[in-house]
């Protein structure tokens, strides 16, 4: 199993870089199980998303749009309710039997930096294979797992969703889960905001919404996929993701030209090291005698 994380701009960013990783390095596996059996590639990734606030929250190729999103969200993650056909949704589990959103809401009106808000959608009857003499699917996404961070860049408070998926359809269903999901952290958010405003009035310090950091072991494109999937990589363009890691091969290569001219100009001073740090001569990688 090869595991990989990626580290994305926003949602869009996150779907192109997760079908490009599968497409390059992903690992056959076929389906002898499950919703559909057939071959697929696959990766064991963990997707850590710094803005999935920015809009568009889908890409404009993905196969859903923000309509289809905005039904996704109210459906499935949360209002409670569910269509007599259906043996459950996320939300139906998160608000019953008990309302595990209220109560999360509830729990950080008292306590903002509360680490034990966890929010469940995988019960253990789902390891059967038939319930009631009926095929039973467990639900892909398993957990919910919440904390509120102060931002170190900005200072404010952050809402940090992180979540794991037991089986996750890259092509077809990532993108909406994802942003129904920043859809999700946005409600929450919002509600937790105008209960502590009524609660703790000028005490009440606002909370916005931060990063997202998924987790899948099945991360996967169906072979009936494949070609949707070589047609939009067909477009190359750098990632987010291989941005950083062009920043961080240039930020290796000029510490080790640093490294170079200390150990070239015999230098054990911390406070030289220091000086010459924001020396200009010395980042060219130049040694300049000291007076």
């Amino acid at each position: 199993m090869k595991h990989l994380k990626i580290m994305a701009f926003d949602l869009p960013d996150t779907w192109y870089q997760v079908l490009k990783r599968i497409w390059e390095e992903g690992e056959q596996f076929s389906v002898k199980y499950g919703s559909e059996t057939t071959d697929t590639k696959k990766l064991d990734v963990t997707l850590e998303i710094l803005h999935p606030e920015n809009k568009p929250l889908v890409h404009e190729k993905a196969p859903c749009d923000m309509r289809y999103v905005m039904n996704y969200f109210m459906e499935y993650l949360w209002f409670g309710d569910k269509k007599p056909d259906e043996t459950y949704t996320y939300s139906s589990r998160l608000r019953s039997p008990v309302d595990q959103i209220d109560e999360a809401i509830n729990r950080y009106m008292e306590e903002l930096f509360d680490r034990q808000v966890t929010l469940v959608v995988r019960i253990p009857k789902d390891i059967l294979k038939n319930i009631a003499n009926r095929r039973h699917e467990p639900p892909c996404l398993t957990i919910l797992d919440t904390e509120i961070n102060r931002d170190e860049e900005d200072n404010k408070l952050k809402f940090v969703l992180t979540g794991y998926w037991r089986s996750w359809d890259a092509y077809a269903a990532l993108p909406a889960n994802l942003a129904g999901l920043q859809l999700f952290s946005e409600a929450f958010v919002k509600e937790l905001n105008a209960r502590g405003r009524e609660k703790h009035r000028d005490a009440w310090t606002e909370v916005y919404t931060g990063k997202m950091i998924m987790h899948s072991k099945n991360c996967h494109i169906y072979q009936r996929q494949l070609p949707l999937v070589e047609e939009l990589l067909k477009a190359k363009k750098s990632t987010f993701g291989e941005k950083i890691q062009l920043s961080k091969k240039e930020l290796n290569d000029r510490l080790r030209t640093r490294n170079n001219v200390i150990r070239k100009c015999g230098i054990n001073s911390p406070s030289t090291k220091s000086r010459l740090l924001a020396n200009p001569i010395f980042k060219a990688g130049r040694c300049k005698k000291q007076p």
